[in-house]
């Protein structure tokens, strides 16, 4: 315990490798605790075609994050492929704060949390086994390879409505399934997605299970009505998701503060927490955009951020040393949530 880095990132995706390439080349030598499934949601995702400076057809997820990753490295990030287990913040600017990895504890000036945000899964048969294979949770990213067929999508609040909205764009019919027959989408949002000429509501409906059915493109949705229980089979050419996410944020529960949904709040246009020297970047704080181009462009706020932080605050003594009672206890005693 007796080396003090200069930043840790809890963390990997398009926001955690990015804070990590621009600390890095800061000669800040940033630590990445990148977890196990390192890279985030486009380890999931087959072909991007949204992201800048790929074209003629784009690059798969895993190649884009992989590249990302070998970028950090070239600058002398340093990684760890496991799991940040607790944390232990000081409240105090300038203090030291604790990462821990199992019995392991590495501590830092400052740390950068960008975990992620999961998508909400229904958790039906079929669903894992054909996730970027006919099953989606991202319409921005993969609505373009299901052109001209019939697609389904699961959700009832203004973000189904709104991918429903851009896959009525592409596919030759959208069909929206939702549990009840009110949704929790504002007016507006519903009244646009009613207007769309391909776009059908199917009402009280969820969603048992999915099939590969004859192959791509000829999935099969198992539908349940939700009153009568009675069950119907839908050829589909692909199912999207749209019932939430899920911010990855229990590590600090408690500590950073939260709003009602699990996202890390930050200070304004910046990434700072309400703990001085901690910063949140990505879809950890993002709940509206979620796309791989504005977590990057956040990491890099969170690396700026951190490097200001690190030169502006004089660092304070390190918890060695330190009597036993209500000094140590003060120095590390987290900040409650608001």
């Amino acid at each position: 315990m007796a080396d003090v880095e200069n930043v840790i990132i809890i963390g990997s995706g398009p926001a955690g490798y990015t804070a990590a390439l621009y600390t890095a080349r800061a000669n800040l030598n940033p630590l990445v605790i990148e977890g196990f499934l390192w890279g985030g949601l486009l380890q999931q995702t087959t072909e991007v075609e949204n992201y800048p400076g790929f074209p003629a057809g784009g690059i798969a997820g895993p190649e884009l994050m992989n590249k990302m990753r070998e970028q950090a490295e070239d600058f002398g990030t340093r990684f760890i492929t496991d799991l940040a287990t607790s944390v232990k913040l000081s409240t105090e600017p300038g203090g030291i704060h604790e990462v821990h990895v199992g019995s392991e504890v590495h501590r830092a000036r400052t740390v950068i949390l960008a975990m992620g945000a999961e998508h909400k899964k229904l958790g039906v048969p079929g669903e894992e086994e054909l996730g970027g294979a006919g099953v989606s949770y991202c319409a921005t990213c993969d609505a373009a390879f299901f052109k001209d067929h019939v697609i389904l999508i699961v959700g009832g609040g203004d973000s189904a409505m709104e991918e429903a909205m851009f896959l009525a764009k592409f596919g030759s019919k959208v069909i929206l399934v939702h549990r009840r027959d009110e949704f929790r989408a504002s007016r507006i949002m519903l009244e646009r997605a009613r207007a769309m000429d391909n776009i059908e509501f199917k009402t009280p409906y969820v969603v048992d299970a999915f099939l590969e059915g004859d192959g791509p493109f000829k999935r099969i949705a198992r539908l349940r009505h939700a009153e009568t229980g009675e069950t119907e089979d839908l050829e589909i050419g692909g199912a999207f998701i749209a019932v939430g996410h899920e911010p990855q944020s229990e590590i600090v529960a408690g500590v950073v503060d939260t709003d009602d949904e699990g996202y890390v709040r930050v200070d304004g246009r910046s990434t700072r927490t309400n703990v001085p020297g901690v910063f949140a970047a990505g879809d950890l704080v993002d709940h509206t955009y979620r796309q791989a181009v504005t977590a990057a462009g956040s990491g890099c706020q969170a690396a700026l951020d951190a490097e200001w932080y690190l030169r502006d605050t004089p660092q304070v003594p390190t918890p060695e040393g330190l009597p036993e009672g209500d000094l140590a206890e003060a120095q590390w005693a987290p900040q409650a949530a608001s």
